[in-house]
């Protein structure tokens, strides 16, 4: 497992990854390693805690303008949300059953919900509400960028909820995407925890967890953490801003991956890369190897409609 600032250090150090532009202010990107350069994924036992909403995805040529009648070209439509996705990136990585813990409705969608993710390769504990389960429509255009209405209130799940808490304390590494404090307090015990900020900052303050990893969107002001903002500090600070790359915080920015084909759809592809940094971390590879791996999951998220037709698989 990853100890702390040193071993990033030394990750990018040993790759000779990271050079100084001559007279430049700073040391360029670097550029994450080949698939076949990274070490093989252990048998892990990973799990999420997170959130689900179920998505209506609409390929259409381009957004509705105001008053517009547009035609969509595709329509699908799954469970999806943060917690779905990472869990199911995490289990077609590890070929292993995942454990997602998650809260829906006790209505026709929240049930179909349940047995599609079940489909999928998940093993699920929920929690269920007397409220609807949330839903989503993502408009997807001929460029890939997408563009989510969230309908309802995000349902998550909490340490007071008659689950299988108790397995996470065994666990190699989970990630989180909706919690109670006390839940991430219980998360807290696996070897590796890691998280977005959609979790919410005043819930990470109020849980006061030490996070292996906070990873989440650079041009999405609702993810937007600095330095500083939480107490204790996460050990390694990741924001990711597209086609550009990102940022880890220690180790510096890095690019993102050359594309393979033309961009489909990119719901999905920042919760596939922070299922892949969560698997590297737990394997306990350096941080260098985690974000290269999270950028091929990213990568390939972006190669169909919705989020799981094209996720990596090794």
């Amino acid at each position: 497992m990853w100890r702390g600032a040193a071993h990033v250090k030394q990750g990018l150090s040993n790759a000779g990854s990271m050079r100084m532009h001559e007279g430049s202010a700073g040391p360029e990107p670097w550029r994450p390693l080949p698939l076949e350069a990274l070490p093989q994924l252990p048998p892990l036992d990973l799990a999420v805690v997170g959130h689900v909403e179920v998505v209506s995805f609409v390929a259409v040529e381009h957004l509705p303008r105001p008053g517009e009648i547009a035609r969509g070209e595709a329509l699908l439509e799954l469970p999806a949300g943060g917690g779905a996705v990472v869990a199911v990136q995490l289990a077609r990585l590890t070929g292993r059953p995942v454990t997602l813990i998650t809260a829906l409705g006790r209505d026709a969608v929240g049930r179909q919900a349940e047995r599609q993710l079940q489909e999928l390769g998940l093993s699920l504990q929920v929690a269920w509400r007397d409220a609807p389960t949330r839903r989503g429509i993502s408009f997807c255009d001929r460029s890939g960028e997408r563009t989510i209405t969230v309908i309802g209130e995000r349902l998550a799940p909490a340490a007071a909820d008659p689950l299988a808490w108790a397995a996470l304390e065994h666990a190699d590494g989970v990630f989180v995407s909706a919690a109670d404090a006390a839940a991430l307090q219980r998360a807290r015990r696996a070897r590796c925890l890691t998280a977005t900020p959609r979790v919410r900052l005043p819930l990470l303050r109020q849980a006061a967890v030490r996070l292996d990893a906070l990873i989440g969107s650079g041009l999405d002001p609702a993810e937007r953490c600095e330095p500083g903002d939480l107490e204790p500090q996460p050990r390694l600070l990741i924001r990711t801003t597209g086609a550009a790359g990102g940022e880890a915080l220690p180790g510096g920015r890095f690019l993102a991956l050359p594309l393979q084909g033309p961009v489909i759809d990119a719901y999905g592809a920042g919760d596939s890369f922070a299922a892949g940094v969560t698997a590297g971390l737990a394997a306990g590879w350096s941080p260098q190897q985690a974000i290269s791996l999270g950028c091929h999951c990213g990568r390939a998220c972006l190669g169909a409609l919705g989020p799981y037709a094209s996720q990596l698989r090794l």
